[in-house]
C-alpha cells in the first residue's frame, strides 16, 4: 500500500467495525427471543421516530429482479448474493441477465453486457465516470467499485437514453447512493457487514451516517482480501488480492427538497493476475465531487442537478511483487485523471409531458511512466517523470422528452450531440503532436403501451456514436506497424439497434421478455492475428434476455432468466469474437420470515462460434469452449429485525470450467498455465450482517 495514513486509519477503521460487528451481533442475539417472528411486509416509519429497526431482510439473490420497467434492472448491492457476494463492481454485475464478466485473476474483472465491453457500457460512480490507467485492462472502471457501499446498481439497456454521457451503445451501468431522511430529531443509522470464505477470503464492511433534518454525515469503510483460488481440480490459480477503501460525505438539507452534499473517496488495492507477466501492485483512486439538488420549485422548471466531481488513478503493475522472479524486476506506473461536470433541469410544462435537458463535459488525462523497482541504483521508475499519452475532451448536450398519453400510452424520445477531442501527446509515438476531433450524435425513440392488467410492451430505436477509446487508439494500425498509429486511422463506431420487450407483474407471477436487434457500422475491432490492431467493420449482433419469478406460496418462490446473444462480422463473413454463449439460472427459494434457503442452478451452453485472435479491447477469442452447468446451494436465518446471517456453498459439485471469454492463462511460476482461467472451485461462505437505525 501507497499511504502510509491512509493504511493506519483503515486498519483502524477495521478493528473499530469488528468489533461493533460482533457486540452488535451478540446483542441482537441476546433480544432474538423477544422479538418473535418478523413480517417481511413490516413498514419502518421515519427514522428518527422508532426503535431500532431494519427494511425486513430479502432472499439471496441468484438472478437479477424481473424488471417492471422498460429496458431498466435494478438491484440492491446491500442484499446478500450468489455466488459468494461480490467484492468489486464486475461480481456484482454477473447476476444480471445477458451480463459476463472476463476472468483475469480473483478480482478486477471486464463486464460485457451482450457481448459489447469497455466503453461502450457507460458505468458512473454516483454520476461520476471513472477510467482506469492499464493500457491492458489490469484495471477497468469497476475494479474501483465497491459494490455494499452504494444503495442502487441499475442497467439501462442499450442507446435507449442519452443522459449518462456519450457512446453507451450497449448501455449504462449507474451505481447510485441514495439520501437519507432523518426527521425533525437527530438520528443515526448504521449497517455492518462480515463475510468469510474459502481460500482465505475476508470481507468487511461498514456504513455508518448521523444526521437531522439540516444536515447528515455518512462514513463508509470496505475492506476484502482473499488468498489463491482452487479450481475444481484443486489446482491453484494466480488470484490473491486486497482491497480497501474509506469514504465520507457531508450533506446540508435545509429542506426536504434541497440537498448540498460534498463528498470523497480513498481506496487502494493490490491483486495477483493469472492472464499476464505482471501483477496489479498499487490501484490507488482518490475522488472528490459536490453535487446540488434542488426539487419542486415551479410547475414549469420542476427540478436542478448539478455536479463536479474529480476522479485521480494511480496504477503500478510489477513482476515481481505478488509473484516469484529470478530476472529484472520491472514497473510500470500509469496514471489517469478525469475531471468532468453536468448540468440537469427538468421540466413539467403539462400535466403529461416532462423534458430533461442539460449538458455536460468531461475531460481526461492519461500519462505513464515505467524503469525498474523503487530503491534501485539504475532508472527506479519512481524517480522519472510522467510522460503524458493523450488527453481527451468531450462536451455534451442533452434533452429527453416523455408524453404520457393516458395511463397506458407513452412516448419517449431523446437526442444527444458531443464534441469530442483527442490530442496525442509527448509520449504517443506517431500520434506525439496530433489532434482530432468530431460531432457525434446520438438520439432515440420508444413508445410503451399498456398489455393485459398488469403488463407493459414497448418497442423503440436507438442510434449511437461512439468515438475509439484510449486503448483502441493505442493500437496499431492495419497501414502502420506501430503503437498509437490507430489514433487517425480508425473511425467512429456507429450503431442503430431495435429493442423490442414486454414486462408483467400480478400478485403471484412477474416477468419480461427483452429482445434486441443491432446494425453498426465502422465497429471497431481489436485483431491479434498477425499484430494487434484497431481496425472499422461492419457488425450485427442480435438477441435478448428473459426472466421469471413466480410465487409458488407465501413461503416458496421459483426463478428463472436466460440470455443469448448472437454476433456476426459482416466484413470477414465470419463471427464476430468475444460473444459469450446461451446462459440460463434456475432458482428456488424459502422464506417464512425467519428461516430461508435456496437452490441455484446455472448452466452455460458451449460456444463454437468464435473468432481467434479477434475482439475487443478487453480480450479476443482463443477457440471453442465447453458447456458447464454449476449447482450452489444457501441457507440464512434471521436473528431479529436487524441482524442475519447466511451460509452458502458455490459450485457445490466442485466441477473444473471456465467461462468462454475468459483470458488465457500464462505462465506462472508455481501454477499450473490452462488454456483459460479456470473458475473457482467449491466454495462455502458465511456472512453476518446488522442494520440498526
Amino acid at each position: 500500500m501507497h499511504s502510509t495514513t491512509f493504511a493506519f486509519s483503515a486498519i483502524f477503521a477495521r478493528k473499530i467495525s469488528y468489533s461493533v460487528a460482533l457486540a452488535a451481533l451478540f446483542a441482537s442475539s441476546a433480544q432474538a427471543h423477544h422479538e418473535g417472528h418478523i413480517d417481511q411486509n413490516e413498514s419502518i416509519g421515519d427514522g428518527a421516530d422508532r426503535n431500532a429497526s431494519v427494511v425486513s431482510f430479502e432472499p439471496i439473490v441468484i438472478t437479477a429482479p424481473t424488471a417492471n420497467k422498460a429496458l431498466e434492472v435494478s438491484l440492491d448491492p446491500k442484499k446478500p448474493q450468489q455466488p459468494l457476494p461480490a467484492n468489486d463492481g464486475a461480481s456484482f454485475l454477473k447476476n444480471i441477465p445477458g451480463v459476463s464478466v472476463t476472468r483475469k485473476g480473483g478480482t478486477d474483472g471486464d463486464p460485457m453486457f451482450r457481448g459489447a465491453a469497455a466503453s461502450r457500457l457507460n458505468i458512473l460512480l454516483d454520476g461520476a465516470h471513472i477510467l482506469g490507467g492499464c493500457g491492458g485492462r489490469m484495471d477497468p472502471p469497476t475494479a474501483y467499485v465497491f459494490p455494499e457501499s452504494y444503495d442502487r446498481v441499475t442497467l439501462l439497456k442499450g442507446p435507449q437514453s442519452v443522459i449518462y454521457g456519450s457512446g453507451a451503445s450497449a448501455g449504462s451501468v449507474l451505481f447510485e447512493r441514495k439520501r437519507d431522511e432523518f426527521g425533525a430529531r437527530a438520528g443515526a443509522k448504521a449497517t455492518l457487514a462480515l463475510t468469510a470464505a474459502s481460500f482465505d477470503r475476508l470481507d468487511q464492511y461498514a456504513d455508518i451516517k448521523a444526521g437531522n433534518s439540516d444536515l447528515y454525515v455518512q462514513s463508509v469503510y470496505s475492506f476484502a482480501k482473499s488468498g489463491d483460488y482452487e479450481d475444481g481440480d484443486g489446482e491453484k490459480v494466480h488470484s490473491k488480492y486486497e482491497r480497501e477503501s474509506v469514504s465520507a460525505a457531508l450533506g446540508w438539507t435545509p429542506d426536504r427538497n434541497t440537498l448540498l452534499e460534498v463528498s470523497g473517496i480513498r481506496s487502494e488495492a493490490v491483486a495477483a493476475y493469472a492472464d499476464r507477466g505482471m501483477d496489479g501492485g498499487a490501484f490507488d483512486r482518490e475522488n472528490y465531487a459536490i453535487k446540488f439538488d434542488k426539487s419542486e420549485i415551479g410547475k414549469t422548471l420542476y427540478e436542478i442537478k448539478a455536479q463536479a466531481y474529480h476522479n485521480y488513478i494511480d496504477h503500478i503493475m510489477d513482476n515481481f511483487s505478488m509473484r516469484p522472479n529470478s530476472g529484472m524486476g520491472m514497473v510500470s506506473n500509469p496514471d489517469r485523471k478525469t475531471e468532468g461536470g453536468r448540468l440537469e433541469l427538468t421540466f413539467l410544462p403539462a400535466d403529461s409531458l416532462s423534458l430533461i435537458a442539460g449538458a455536460d463535459m468531461e475531460v481526461n488525462l492519461h500519462r505513464g511512466r515505467s524503469g525498474a523497482p523503487q530503491g534501485s541504483a539504475m532508472n527506479p521508475y519512481d524517480k522519472n517523470k510522467f510522460a503524458k499519452n493523450v488527453l481527451f475532451k468531450d462536451y455534451g448536450l442533452f434533452g429527453e422528452l416523455a408524453w404520457q398519453a393516458d395511463a397506458e400510452n407513452k412516448l419517449i424520445v431523446g437526442a444527444r450531440a458531443d464534441a469530442w477531442e483527442a490530442e496525442g501527446k509527448e509520449n504517443a509515438l506517431v500520434a506525439a503532436g496530433k489532434k482530432r476531433d468530431e460531432t457525434l450524435f446520438a438520439g432515440f425513440i420508444r413508445y410503451e403501451f399498456g398489455v393485459l392488467d398488469n403488463g407493459l410492451a414497448y418497442a423503440g430505436f436507438g442510434h449511437s456514436e461512439r468515438a475509439p477509446d484510449f486503448w483502441e487508439v493505442i493500437k496499431q494500425s492495419e497501414k502502420i506497424a506501430s503503437n498509437y498509429a490507430a489514433f487517425n486511422e480508425i473511425d467512429p463506431e456507429k450503431t442503430n439497434q431495435f429493442d423490442i420487450g414486454f414486462t408483467y407483474k400480478s400478485d403471484r407471477l412477474q416477468t419480461f421478455v427483452s429482445t434486441f436487434y443491432n446494425k453498426a457500422t465502422d465497429y471497431i475491432l481489436i485483431d491479434a492475428a498477425t499484430r494487434s490492431i484497431a481496425r472499422n467493420i461492419d457488425a450485427t449482433t442480435f438477441g435478448g434476455e428473459a426472466g421469471l419469478d413466480y410465487r409458488l406460496s407465501d413461503s416458496f418462490k421459483v426463478s428463472t432468466s436466460l440470455a443469448y446473444t448472437r454476433g456476426e462480422n459482416d466484413s470477414d463473413n465470419k463471427p464476430l469474437g468475444q460473444i459469450p454463449p446461451f446462459e440460463s439460472r434456475v432458482g428456488l427459494d424459502f422464506d417464512n420470515g425467519t428461516f430461508s434457503a435456496g437452490a441455484a442452478w446455472r448452466y452455460a451452453d458451449a460456444q463454437t462460434r468464435y473468432a481467434k485472435k479477434q475482439g475487443n479491447i478487453v480480450g479476443q477469442d482463443i477457440g471453442s469452449s465447453k458447456s458447464f452447468s454449476i449447482a450452489s446451494l444457501n441457507v440464512g436465518y434471521r436473528l431479529n429485525k436487524t441482524a442475519e446471517i447466511a451460509l452458502g456453498v458455490d459450485n457445490l459439485f466442485d466441477k473444473t470450467y471456465a467461462e468462454f471469454i475468459s483470458k488465457a492463462g500464462s505462465n506462472v511460476a508455481g501454477y499450473e498455465q490452462t488454456k483459460r482461467i479456470n473458475e473457482p472451485g467449491r466454495t462455502v461462505w458465511l456472512q453476518a450482517r446488522i442494520a440498526l437505525n
